[in-house]
């Protein structure tokens, strides 16, 4: 009998049960772990799902047809023309990817650093993940020279890459590829036959001031997937709601007849009020794009001021231009944590992080890195509060880091970064 896929937990929704469990038990964390955005629920929103209760019926696999004509209205508002009978949604986009994988078939290209659940998908697939590094400052987009060098080495070694999934905006450096990284990359998969799967989750969420991040499908529209979901600009995770956006023209067509197929035996159909209320966020009413930027605005402004924080404590680190994520790197302090805390990788760096001060951070292990580089993901989207009163007031305030419990969770990442850099060599820190 053959071995299942070796696969482990999300290493983020692993770090968010361990540090709950330590909450309960008393101690003092401070979670930078997971992406879940810790805001309100639009209430407009919420009276959509309610009001939608009653539709208990399977309804289409692909999803309803309200659902996808404003799935295909909010593409062609950023410059992607669609015709609602390429669009697909299911229960979150984290299954339309895995179900992408399943119908495109083939290993799977994936960026390093990437997010966590590409490579434990495409084995749970039954591929094998087919790792290439990013350039500085283009996260989410392989190095499109290293791409076509790994495949073709790859072929020739008898493996078959049929696909590239990359993100943009990224998670997990918050930065987003620049056009002439697409373009090249829509070139090299264009040589190389190979299907783009664009992770788009976080396109909302692109600060002021920086320019909207393009998608692959600008430039490859014949063969890009888009993925994208209400996730992360709506704060509506639990509610899973993924939608894609297949290309026109006969490798479309028959990646739409086998996701559909995969989507048929898998989840059936996506929960028809979830569907329902998902059709009126993507025909962006004015009361949606008023909360979009308004949470937009908060994330900037507090993971600005994270990134402050560890940029006096010396860690390097690439400017941040979209979503809550921060990657900073303290390869510039190598000497210091070895010295001081007996750290020389990611993975220990984060675990003396959550061990002594309960502030939980992911290694840059857990995206793909080599477990001697120091780099973690810092997550800022859980800071803006604990109950929903307060999450409500920072997502409205004009000054959000003055509010007591967003400054409280700042002043503690700075003592603890401070800590963690100016403990003289051989002494040890006491447990919090």
């Amino acid at each position: 009998m053959s071995q299942p896929a070796p696969v482990t937990m999300s290493a983020t929704l692993a770090a968010d049960e361990a540090l709950e469990r330590r909450r309960r038990a008393g101690e003092r964390v401070l979670s930078l772990a997971s992406g879940e955005i810790g805001l309100p629920v639009l209430p407009e929103l919420r009276e959509r799902l309610a009001a939608a209760a009653g539709l208990g019926a399977y309804g289409p696999v692909a999803g309803s047809p309200a659902l996808r004509a404003a799935a295909a209205g909010y593409w062609g508002r950023r410059n992607l023309d669609t015709d609602p009978e390429t669009v697909v949604c299911g229960p979150g986009s984290k299954p339309v990817l895995f179900a992408l994988m399943l119908a495109v078939g083939g290993d799977v290209v994936v960026p390093v650093p990437s997010w966590v659940s590409y490579a434990a998908q495409a084995r749970l697939a039954g591929a094998r993940p087919l790792h290439v590094p990013t350039l500085p400052g283009q996260g989410g987009v392989p190095d499109p020279a290293a791409l076509r060098e790994a495949v073709t080495a790859a072929r020739a070694a008898g493996r078959d890459p049929r696909c590239v999934v990359v993100t943009l905006p990224d998670n997990p450096t918050g930065t987003v590829a620049e056009p002439d990284t697409l373009r090249r990359l829509a070139e090299t998969a264009r040589d190389l036959d190979l299907v783009i799967v664009s992770d788009e989750i976080y396109c909302d969420l692109v600060f002021e001031g920086a320019d909207r991040a393009l998608s692959p499908a600008v430039f490859a529209p014949e063969r890009t997937v888009v993925t994208t979901g209400l996730t992360k600009n709506l704060a509506v995770g639990g509610w899973r709601m993924g939608v894609a956006r297949l290309p026109e023209g006969p490798l479309g067509r028959a990646l739409r007849d086998r996701l559909e197929a995969v989507a048929s035996q898998t989840w059936s159909t996506t929960a028809a009020p979830v569907q329902a209320a998902a059709a009126y966020a993507f025909a962006e009413p004015p009361e949606v794009l008023a909360y979009v930027a308004a949470a937009r605005r908060l994330h900037e402004t507090v993971v600005r001021a994270v990134h402050r924080h560890f940029t006096a404590a010396g860690a390097a680190l690439t400017p941040v231009r979209a979503t809550s994520y921060l990657y900073p790197d303290f390869e510039p302090l190598r000497d210091h944590l070895a010295a001081a805390h007996g750290v020389s990788g990611g993975g220990e760096l984060a675990a003396l992080l959550a061990d002594r001060h309960g502030l939980g951070v992911l290694p840059g292990s857990a995206f793909g890195e080599p477990d001697r580089v120091l780099r973690i993901r810092a997550a800022t989207s859980r800071l803006y509060g604990d109950t929903e009163e307060r999450r409500t007031q920072a997502l409205h305030s004009s000054a959000p880091l003055e509010l007591p419990w967003i400054k409280a969770s700042l002043d503690r990442i700075e003592e603890v970064l401070h800590d963690l850099v100016h403990v003289p060599a051989h002494t040890s820190v006491p447990t919090i």
